[in-house]
């Protein structure tokens, strides 16, 4: 590219165009221009390849453009003066709430940098696990706090939530909110869409849309943040929405500091320069914390420029907004710093033209020092208002909080009853630290300046109301023994934990689950019970601690249903992680639960208090048989006795979500979709049953002679099978076991049933002979089968139809809730394969509601794909008492949307197709 000139940010500039101005250059500078673009820094550029402007995303025709130098927006002539774009230098000015991000890897997906705005490439990108925050891992330094503001942080009280906008990277064809033209691009960082309501709109539009956000058409399903309360002080983000840390990638590390020998540096200059290309390259830190840890940007710069644009160029790949003049380079080498500087050793006072050859190549950039300084003082962390002091070198915090207050009208307010708070809004982490009241205002900002340039430009002073907060920590801890008392697992925590009984109070007992929660009424024993149980085993199994919101229950609007939703990462391949990741960014995250963390009990303890949710799982039958154990479990210690439950399918048969319309597998629909679907399902009931093994020793003649294992209860929700069908099943189960890593694809997963079907073909079993039948206390001659299968529900073995559609006037049609099991009998492997190909049905034998099997011999059986092998005794099932409320997906198709009423979810779209 071929350099022209540079249009600089001028906020004193009464016209929006351009305007040049003259001055003397030397060979390395460029003519500057000034527009009204916040922040930017352009300069006119000759394209050499197709580029696209970040305004109005139209493709630049012609071979000239404006690219700005810090964050690389690019831009037609004609769109400069209607950029309103604010350049990633200043985004630490436009947080409202400081909250910190949840690094996680990328997906797959084609995303652009939020900080750097180029395309993200290769294993090195990092997403917020919360927003649509994308960054190189060496610019996540350089991106602020400004994550979605997800619940109410001890104290705090929000009474508007506005909307969060986050610029880029949306479905293609979202259309504009305010000029129904389409406001998104594949080709480059552009538009912007709010994070809770998903409304879209160009960057030059979005300014006009009212502040407060209704949350959209998801709203009564959305768990809303004035509701949610949690005491996050001493824990970071990932710990209180429970995000696993084993899904951190390695490029986090790099974020904020962490110790590393890896250097940072600027994608746009890893050339070194050579005398030919007329070009040097520094190495610049921007403070001592960066030099000790040898974190470095690398400036490209000509070899004939002035000193001042030194300075600028490495202010620029620092992503500080202010003026050269302010700054100075000191040469750095590993022994020592000297005070010499650049215009000391090689300059002249008139900052002329120089050519710089013999300079270190290792710098450190400085702010020089200030007799007095203008502070921004913000009015307390969830106001808006901001006022301005001077800061000098005998004015104390004490004195700076007097002079607030005496602005802000509340002069006769004690100045004792306030602090000053220095907030570190750093990506990764919001650090707080409340200042003394002697201490020098002006000499704690050069303290920071002198540790590093970043952090003081993503630094804030907030002047807030001194208050004792009071600490209330909820904590569930599982992995205990179960069927315990109180008095027992207070031991076990006194024991293994330490715990300190005046601090802390078990509040809830899960014995069924070996779990507790405990109140916490300190950080810092909180913080020690947290870290300590993940590291204590007792008997052998390891404990688990998650940090426990609370939801407010007079707060929830009146008609909402928050849907609780739990997902099997696990499940479906990869396809598990990017659902749960889809699902926190669409609600709110303390309403997702990842079921590798707890299981279900920390999510159904949560929604405890809440009058009316929904629940969704998103994981094979063997997952949701899960949640409605545990749910069935604690039923009487929740408000809401019978949540409805749908599913999203992620295993291999998926019987139930097939005979509930959600599809035979989960193959990438929009989770918005599915979503919208949940809303609009209908409500159904289910038979859920028990099955009593009571595993007997039987003597030569077939006489029962004593008990050979206690007896075992399990549920069973779509059937329960003996002979051939566990038996294939068992096979399958042995084959994952030993080569798990396989099986995560259906299709893989059903090739290997075919496979082990094949293995069965010559085998000759008898199974009418091992066992007998009793239906409703009647006893049932059984013909000559290989297998015996009990239905639930109306689909077996990934979607075949065993029981068949023809009518016979000897049994009813078949419901999931009529309170009977239908019981078929297969022939053999060949038998379940004509079933499955839809050519034959089974051998109805009967329908009853209450079962009892007398077996004679070992033999395999397996109850919803869990298989094993049955000891000779006696096994009954009967009804598991009420039955279970599901959700099945509404048979009317909705009307397709466009753009971004089908992804933005504004409160004016319309229903869509329900990701069908």
């Amino acid at each position: 590219m071929a350099d022209g000139g540079r249009v600089k940010h001028d906020s004193s500039s009464s016209s929006p165009g351009p305007r040049r101005i003259r001055t003397q250059q030397s060979p390395g500078s460029k003519a500057r221009y000034s527009v009204n673009a916040p922040g930017h820094c352009f300069r006119r550029v000759t394209l050499t390849k197709p580029t696209f402007c970040h305004h109005c995303s139209d493709f630049i025709w012609g071979i000239v453009g404006f690219v700005c130098e810090v964050c690389n927006f690019m831009s037609h002539e004609k769109c400069l003066k209607h950029v309103r774009t604010v350049c990633s230098c200043m985004a630490p000015t436009q947080v409202r709430v400081p909250v910190a991000h949840c690094f996680g890897p990328a997906g797959q997906k084609k995303r652009f940098c939020c900080v750097c705005r180029k395309h993200l490439e290769g294993s090195s990108a990092l997403r917020c696990e919360v927003c649509e925050l994308h960054v190189h891992s060496d610019c996540g330094p350089f991106s602020v706090s400004d994550c979605r503001v997800c619940h109410q942080d001890g104290g705090q009280d929000i009474d508007m939530y506005q909307h969060h906008w986050r610029e880029g990277n949306m479905s293609s064809g979202a259309r504009c909110e305010v000029c129904r033209r389409t406001c998104s691009s594949s080709d480059t960082l552009a538009g912007m869409r709010c994070e809770w309501c998903g409304v879209t709109a160009h960057a030059s539009c979005y300014i006009i849309i009212p502040p407060e956000c209704g949350m959209g058409r998801l709203r009564n399903m959305i768990l809303h943040p004035s509701c949610v309360r949690i005491c996050s002080r001493n824990f970071s983000k990932m710990h209180c929405y429970r995000i696993s840390e084993n899904s951190q990638h390695s490029e986090m590390d790099n974020l904020d500091g962490v110790d590393t020998q890896s250097p940072v540096t600027s994608k746009e200059t890893q050339s070194t320069g050579s005398p030919e290309t007329g070009k040097q390259t520094l190495k610049v830190f921007d403070g001592d914390d960066a030099a000790k840890r040898n974190q470095f940007r690398l400036v490209s710069i000509p070899r004939i420029i002035k000193n001042e644009e030194v300075v600028e160029a490495s202010l620029r790949a620092f992503y500080i907004p202010d003026e050269p003049q302010d700054y100075e380079l000191q040469s750095y080498s590993q022994q020592g710093l000297f005070t010499d500087d650049i215009i000391n050793r090689n300059g002249t006072p008139d900052n002329k033209p120089i050519f710089k050859d013999t300079v270190s190549d290792s710098w450190l950039l400085r702010s020089k020092p200030r007799e007095v300084e203008v502070v921004k003082i913000y009015l307390g962390s969830l106001k808006v208002g901001v006022t301005s002091v001077t800061a000098g070198k005998s004015n104390t915090v004490e004195s700076i909080i007097k002079e607030v207050l005496s602005q802000i009208g509340k002069q006769n307010e004690n100045p004792a009853d306030f602090n000053l708070v220095e907030v570190f809004m750093s990506s990764k982490q919001v650090q707080r630290q409340v200042l003394g009241g002697q201490e020098i205002l002006l000499d704690k900002l050069q303290e920071i300046r002198k540790t590093s340039l970043r952090q003081m430009n993503q630094t804030r002073f907030y002047i807030e109301e001194s208050r004792n907060r009071v600490a209330q920590v909820n904590l569930l801890l599982g992995g205990f023994p179960t069927q315990l008392d109180r008095e027992e697992y207070t031991h076990l925590l006194s024991e293994h934990l330490a715990v300190k009984s005046h601090l802390v109070t078990i509040t809830h007992v899960y014995s069924g689950q070996g779990a507790v929660v405990l109140q916490i009424s300190c950080f810092s024993e909180a913080e020690r019970i947290y870290m300590l149980a993940k590291d204590t085993s007792i008997s052998g199994k390891q404990l688990y601690s998650l940090v426990i919101p609370e939801i407010m229950q007079s707060k929830l609007a009146k008609g909402s249903c928050p849907l609780l939703v739990f997902v099997n990462p696990k499940s479906g391949g990869l396809k598990g992680r990017e659902i749960l990741y889809s699902f926190r960014k669409l609600l709110n995250p303390h309403q997702v639960f990842e079921l590798t963390s707890g299981g279900p009990l920390p999510g159904l303890h949560t929604f405890r208090d809440v009058p009316h949710f929904r629940i969704l799982v998103c994981g094979g039958d063997g997952t949701v048989g899960w949640v409605l154990g545990v749910l069935e479990s604690i039923r009487h210690k929740i408000t809401c006795r019978e949540p409805a439950i749908s599913i999203i399918p992620m295993g291999t048969g998926n019987d139930l979500a097939r005979v509930l319309r959600w599809g035979p597998g989960y193959s990438g629909e929009d989770p918005y979709n599915i979503l919208l679907s949940v809303d609009e399902a209908e409500e159904v009931q289910m038979d859920r049953w028990t099955i009593l093994l009571d595993a007997q020793e039987m003597t030569e003649d077939g006489e029962v002679n004593g008990f050979l294992e206690p007896p075992k209860i399990v549920h069973m929700n779509n059937y329960f099978g003996l002979g051939i069908d566990a038996e294939l099943s068992l096979d399958f189960h042995h084959a994952r076991e030993e080569d798990p890593d396989k099986f995560n694809s259906r299709f893989h997963n059903k090739g290997v049933y075919v496979k082990v079907g094949l293995q069965k073909l010559s085998h000759t079993r008898n199974l009418h002979k091992d066992i007998s039948l009793q239906v409703d206390r009647q006893d049932l001659e059984l013909p000559s089968i290989e297998g015996l299968i009990f239905l639930n529900i109306p689909s077996w073995g990934s979607g075949a139809d065993l029981w068949g559609s023809d009518s016979d006037s000897r049994f009813e049609r078949p419901r999931i809730d009529d309170g009977m099991l239908e019981v078929v009998g297969v022939t053999g492997v060949v038998h379940m394969g004509q079933v499955q190909s839809g050519l034959r049905s089974g051998i109805r034998l009967a329908q009853g509601s209450y079962i009892r099997i007398s077996v004679n011999k070992p033999i395999p059986v397996q109850v919803d794909g869990e298989p094993w092998i049955q000891s000779p005794g006696q096994i009954i099932i009967s009804a598991a008492g009420p039955t279970v409320c599901m959700l099945r997906k509404s048979k009317t198709k909705q009307k397709k949307q466009s753009g971004s009423l089908k992804e933005g979810r504004s409160d004016s779209s319309a229903p869509s197709d329900g990701g069908q």
